[in-house]
């Protein structure tokens, strides 16, 4: 009797604790997405994630359904998809092109250029673990969250008096996901635990585990051949255990913990000799030598090590009390500031969640897929949706997230060697407009979408980005060979145009786009998006050659040929040009501003430096229109920071935080109830972009200066933002604003260096000190600003004037390591 009042103790005690610590999130933490129903479709179940093992968590009292990922299930085996036949063509398409017949060279380069044998792999999900809990079909008081300080996933419930309660997270150190159930009163839990997998695996069990192994699949004409293993080992406090060949049954246990484990052939992109099945053993293996509870805080710990980096505050209304769902529903019609909060943590928690240092880059749906054969294949498409993935990493400090991205460049610049070769008789390496984990660089899905050669052009730009954000010289060593060598290919590929005689890259497209005139082809020479590219990868790589010292014959070669490149171009409305001719239809709505790359990401469009560009990209933006795909909506909500229009920019946010149901395919945007970003389908790159954007409108660093505030919404009078970073090392340890004006400015320097401020406010040091008027160029290398071509305007546009709201822009002098206060000033008001 005593031993059985023991346990009972226990269990109650073990119970307490987790409810405790559920209750303290559920009142506490506001950083949490909560529901009080289960998901009834995979856009309202919670994403866990580590990086390399992803799932998806419903909380169905009497079906739980997990769905799982692992980064390198994907279909196909390592193989190239160049086309050669491009080669002999590439003559007779430049001709047609440039004597305007679009068409016929849009029909040549499908024939001649667009690969034949693989137009990419899909990343696939492993499956299901599946709990049967028949009991629990009738329950009350439910709950479900995902509390994104934590990164664990709670569901809780009453059946017939007892308070059962699941939780589930994916450990960052231990490499497997946990799922744990308990319950109020010892001996209540029985459930039915299985495994299975949309496509072919062979499942069975030993002992107290479910196995599931298998290959990925077929696609295209590239046999799968990449083995998964994936193992779920039941533990339990009490109870007993029954197997039968593909099943585990528990009946009556006082607390059951699931741990899985995955992994796969994978070694790297040209290699899958791993054995699955060594590796998923011995993660578990790992795994099983520590306790519960060590799991549980060492995965928070880590977890929390990246996020707690950042803190957002822009109030807080009633609104907080409901449900996620309802204020994502709400949200256009009411005020709630915590939410857009809320939107942009869980951007970080999705990047942190699903790209780590030594993994894989975040695919079109980060970690997160339960298909076989998803939307867009859920690959990598680098026209903007990999690079939007990754345009919050460093701005809000989580450099390390974007690792993976950067070693996923230097492999492509390695396979795209020889697809350049190949295709074009060129040196260096090319990729076009999609890419997968096999690093294919040929062009795929038609000549309209993939003739586009600029996408490692455009990844180049995220290696010069993080060397401008840690300006670790040894860092720039390891990828400027990268850097060279995409310019390389476009030195070797560049052309002649007839009427101007500039240099371009010819075949390519505005990407997704064409223009009216020849609306069935988008086959086009010298686009704006293209001649901006080149301008930045020449630009960022004669400054990396002369920061290392070396390669001067080579930087006049890249000098000589940037002098060539067409200048930007404002063409009869008033608009930035989007194609080399003045081909822009006002009505035009498209999905893609390629055009406004030179806006953002890109710096060469100015409001200080630029005001004719500026105007004219401002107008080729209100032109294109607000409502558009989700992605898509968050690019705009970037430019329109960058544009200093905090209003207009809050405007796309309640667009973007719009609830959307279940749609397959549209071009609405939108929220899911699980705050994934909707294309739809989903994407993820919607919530980085989301993400970035918030950290837009209250911190820019590309134009010279740190921009404190440049773009904040009147509805925002009140707030604060604490480890934001900017460029050349600089860290926003506190930003707090009242009624729209800074009242405290802490600075942190981490490599010194000239501090150049601009900001709405008056700003002094806090001890009454006046800070120095800045004056001339800034001395700090890492603010100089790109020198553009005169750009040139048709006689017919009207350009508009731009009109800024006055600005203090300041000079601080610091040193490495040093935290500098600025407040408020009142003798410059």
């Amino acid at each position: 009797m005593e031993t059985l009042k023991h346990k009972v103790g226990i269990v109650i005690l073990i119970f307490l604790i987790t409810c405790i610590q559920s209750i303290s999130a559920q009142t506490d933490s506001l950083l949490k997405l909560w529901y009080n129903k289960p998901a009834e479709q995979w856009v309202e179940a919670l994403p866990v994630g580590n990086g390399r093992l992803g799932a998806m968590v419903f909380g169905n009292p009497a079906k739980e359904e997990i769905q799982l990922n692992e980064i390198t299930v994907w279909a196909g085996q390592p193989h190239r998809n160049d086309n050669p036949g491009a080669r002999e063509a590439l003559p007779m398409v430049r001709q047609m092109i440039f004597e305007g017949k679009y068409k016929e060279a849009q029909e040549l380069v499908n024939e001649k250029f667009i690969s034949q044998n693989s137009h990419g792999m899909p990343y696939q999900t492993v499956g299901n673990l599946d709990l049967l809990f028949p009991e629990h079909k009738n329950y009350s008081n439910y709950y479900r969250e995902l509390n994104i300080e934590t990164a664990i996933t709670t569901t809780q419930y009453d059946v017939d008096g007892v308070t059962y309660k699941r939780q589930v997270f994916s450990s960052i150190p231990d490499q497997v996901i946990v799922v744990r159930i308990t319950a109020s009163e010892p001996g209540k839990i029985n459930f039915t635990a299985s495994l299975d997998r949309p496509g072919k695996a062979d499942i069975s069990t030993e002992g107290h585990t479910i196995i599931m192994s298998g290959l990925t699949g077929d696609n295209d004409a590239i046999k799968g051949n990449v083995q998964f293993k994936v193992l779920a080992k039941i533990i339990t406090v009490g109870g007993s255990l029954k197997t039968s060949d593909t099943a585990i049954f528990l009946q009556n246990a006082d607390t059951a913990t699931v741990y899985i484990s995955i992994a796969s052939s994978f070694k790297n992109y040209k290699d899958i000799s791993d054995d699955a099945g060594a590796k998923a053993n011995a993660y578990l293996k790992q795994a099983l030598n520590k306790t519960y509870n060590q799991l549980l805080q060492e995965h928070i710990e880590a977890y929390r090590h990246y996020f707690n980096r950042v803190s957002l505050n822009l109030g807080i209304t009633d609104s907080v009390k409901n449900p996620t769902d309802q204020r994502i529903a709400d949200f256009s019609s009411g005020f709630d500031p915590q939410l857009v909060t809320l939107y942009f943590q869980f951007g970080r928690y999705l990047l942190i969640s699903s790209s780590r240092p030594g993994g894989q880059p975040a695919t079109l749906q980060g970690l997160w897929n339960n298909q076989l054969y998803p939307p867009w294949d859920s690959k990598y498409t680098v026209n903007i949706n990999t690079e939007m993935n990754y345009w919050p990493s460093e701005v809000t400090n989580l450099s390390e997230m974007n690792e993976p991205l950067i070693q996923m460049v230097k492999e492509l610049s390695e396979t795209g060697k020889q697809t350049a070769k190949a295709m074009y008789g060129a040196n260096g390496w090319v990729l076009h407009h999609n890419t997968d984990i096999w690093r294919i660089t040929g062009p795929v899905d038609g000549s309209f979408w993939g003739m586009w050669p600029m996408g490692g052009a455009w990844l180049c730009q995220h290696l010069w980005e993080k060397y401008e954000y840690n300006g670790n010289v040894e860092y720039l060593k390891t990828v400027y060979p990268v850097m060279k060598s995409a310019v390389a290919f476009y030195l070797s590929f560049l052309v002649e145009e007839p009427e101007h005689k500039w240099l371009v890259v010819c075949p390519s497209v505005s990407p997704e786009n064409a223009p009216s005139i020849h609306a069935e082809s988008s086959i086009a020479a010298g686009t704006t998006m293209d001649n901006q590219l080149l301008f930045d990868l020449f630009s960022k790589t004669i400054k990396a050659a002369e920061i290392l010292k070396t390669d001067s014959v080579f930087i006049l070669k890249m000098s000589e040929t940037l002098k060539r490149i067409p200048p930007m171009q404002i063409g009869k409305y008033g608009q930035l040009q989007e194609w080399l001719e003045d081909w822009d239809n006002p009505e035009d709505h498209h999905r893609h501003v390629s055009h406004l790359y030179g806006a953002y990401p890109s710096n060469q469009i100015s409001p200080y430096r630029t005001p004719e560009l500026f105007q004219a990209a401002r107008t080729s933006l209100l032109l294109r229109g607000d409502p558009s795909t989700g992605w898509s909506m968050n690019w705009k909500i970037n430019l329109w920071a960058s544009f200093l229009d905090g209003n207009h920019a809050y405007k796309l946010i309640t667009d973007q935080i719009n609830l959307v149901g279940n749609q397959q395919h549209a071009e609405e945007g939108g929220t899911y109830p699980n705050m994934f970003d909707a294309h739809p389908p989903f994407q993820i790159d919607g919530n980085f972009g989301f993400t970035a954007g918030i950290a837009e409108m209250l911190l820019q660093s590309n134009d010279g200066f740190i921009f404190v505030l440049p773009a904040l919404p009147d509805v925002w009078k009140d707030g604060n933002v604490k480890g934001l970073r900017a460029r050349g090392g600089f860290e926003i340890e506190l930003l707090e604003w009242e009624d729209g004006q800074i009242t405290r400015l802490a600075i942190k320097s981490h490599i010194g260096g000239n501090c150049r401020i601009r900001s709405y406010s008056p700003l002094q040091l806090e001890d009454n000190t006046k800070l120095v008027r800045a004056k001339g160029v800034n001395s700090n290398p890492f603010y100089e600003v790109p020198q553009i071509k005169t750009p040139v305007i048709s006689p017919q546009a009207q350009p508009g004037k731009v009109q800024l709201k006055s600005t203090y822009l300041y000079d601080l002098k610091t040193e490495p390591g040093e935290t500098y206060l600025l407040l408020r000033s009142a003798n410059e008001l």
